[in-house]
C-alpha cells in the first residue's frame, strides 16, 4: 500500500476503529500491538501517524524532530536509526510506504 503523509496522520491512535501506524525511513509499520506505547497517553504517542525517522535517530521526542528528514544527521545518528528500523521490522508488520 502506498500512503501519503497526510493519509498516515489519520492512523495516529485517536480513532479506536483504525490501526496505529508509524513510519521509519519511509516504511509504514502497523504498531497497533504496541498501543500502550504509541496510543493516546503512551510514551511514544507523538510518533503515531507520522514518519518518526529523525526523532528516532536523535533519540528525541521534540515535535520539530518528528519528521522524515535525515538532513544533517551524524553517522552515529544514522546508525541509531538503522537499529530502530531493525527493531521495528522484527516486531511490527510493514503495511506500506510513504509517497509524496
Amino acid at each position: 500500500m502506498e500512503i501519503t503523509a497526510q493519509q498516515l496522520s489519520q492512523y495516529n491512535g485517536t480513532d479506536p476503529s483504525k490501526p496505529i501506524y508509524v513510519a521509519v525511513k519511509g516504511r509504514v509499520f502497523d504498531v497497533t500491538t504496541g498501543k500502550s506505547f504509541y496510543g493516546p497517553g503512551g510514551a511514544y504517542a507523538m510518533f503515531a501517524g507520522k514518519d518518526a525517522s529523525r526523532a528516532l535517530a536523535k533519540m528525541s521526542k521534540n515535535e520539530q524532530d518528528i519528521t522524515s528528514s535525515l538532513d544533517g544527521l551524524t553517522e552515529k545518528e544514522i546508525g541509531v536509526l538503522n537499529d530502530w528500523e531493525t527493531k521495528f521490522v522484527a516486531k511490527y508488520p510493514v503495511v506500506g510506504t510513504i509517497v509524496n
